[in-house]
């Protein structure tokens, strides 16, 4: 019988983020969709980064926030995803083990250069995002190490690993062996335009392998293609074990079966930035899961994390979460 050492596992795409303040008109000027992530190539990534004003580069990628901050919570997290064995390499697997998080995928060698994500703050505290997914293209089926897949409570898997094929190979033998350990599948689906990309494998597999779905409002519409809230829950109500859904300033909507909680949005002290909002839910969520929380509860404190981070520039928290959480939990 194998020994359960991780809540949660976590496979994505292993990404340098820089952030930066910027005006919508720059967005204009440079044909960027606001509010969206957008894939781009090397030429395009030195373009726009040469553009960039003072910035904050930090380890980052949808997944490794969520077991990030599920670590500074105290869970116990692991993380797979690829970087080249280059600076920006390191700086990713230094920070991420500094986070408290286990990170032993084998770097490359000699291939394209480390991800980063350009991410462009506007006044209103949206981010757009540019990007280029260098060395994370080479993560494969032989990165799953099926101890760690076997040891893990959950597996966390990024909507955004179904753009490059090998990941997407490797995203799916990791549910595949989850499934055989009876452990628990969970997917974040990322972003709206990554649902538009990927609509019909995405539905397929909610439905034939995810027990745990999170999305956002717009994301889940998109999924099923409808037009209101409700009519994506009346949709994907009894595909998977149980979803959670976020709404911004309207907080999250958790369901499960015949159950259904609504759970208004926490208090947010200053709107900074978003980015890192929904991978913080997620942790906070899959944090009260793995520690046998009830679903209300799983909502609540992934609401609260949600709620600090916005108040935080970039993906990375500033305070310390334990103490968020026992202050707002108290309350």
């Amino acid at each position: 019988m194998t020994v359960i050492k991780f809540d949660v596992v976590g496979i994505g795409n292993a990404i340098v983020d820089v952030l930066s303040h910027s005006e919508d008109s720059f967005l204009d000027q440079h044909d960027l969709i606001k509010g969206s992530m957008t894939i781009i190539d090397s030429k395009t990534a030195e373009k726009l980064y040469g553009f960039m004003k003072s910035s904050i580069e930090i380890s980052g990628g949808s997944a490794a926030n969520t077991i990030a901050c599920l670590a500074a919570i105290g869970g116990s997290g692991a993380f797979v995803g690829k970087v080249c064995r280059d600076q920006l390499g390191d700086v990713f697997t230094n920070d991420i083990r500094r986070a408290g998080v286990s990170y032993e995928t084998e770097p490359d060698a000699d291939g394209d250069p480390t991800a980063r994500c350009l991410i462009y703050v506007t006044p209103d505290a949206e981010r757009t995002m540019q990007t280029f997914l260098g060395a994370c293209t080479a993560l494969n089926p032989n990165d799953i190490d099926e101890q760690v897949i076997m040891s893990s409570k959950v597996i966390y898997l990024e909507g955004y690993l179904y753009d490059p094929p090998k990941a997407k190979a490797a995203f799916i033998k990791a549910a595949k062996l989850a499934k055989k350990a009876n452990r628990k599948v969970s997917l974040s689906l990322s972003d709206q335009f990554c649902v538009d990309r990927h609509r019909g494998a995405f539905v397929d597999f909610v439905c034939n392998h995810v027990d745990i779905l999170f999305a956002n409002e717009d994301e889940i519409k998109s999924l099923y293609q409808v037009d209101t809230f409700d009519e994506a829950i009346q949709k994907v109500s009894g595909n998977c074990d149980i979803v959670a859904l976020t709404r911004g300033s309207q907080g999250s909507v958790v369901i499960s079966g015949d159950e259904m909680y609504v759970l208004p949005a926490e208090k947010v002290r200053d709107i900074v930035d978003t980015t890192g909002a929904g991978d913080s839910y997620a942790a906070g969520f899959l944090y009260g899961l793995t520690q046998g929380k009830n679903l209300e509860m799983c909502g609540r404190i992934g609401g609260i994390l949600a709620a600090e981070i916005i108040g935080n520039y970039g993906a990375r928290f500033e305070n310390d979460l334990k103490a968020v959480l026992s202050k707002n939990l108290r309350g």
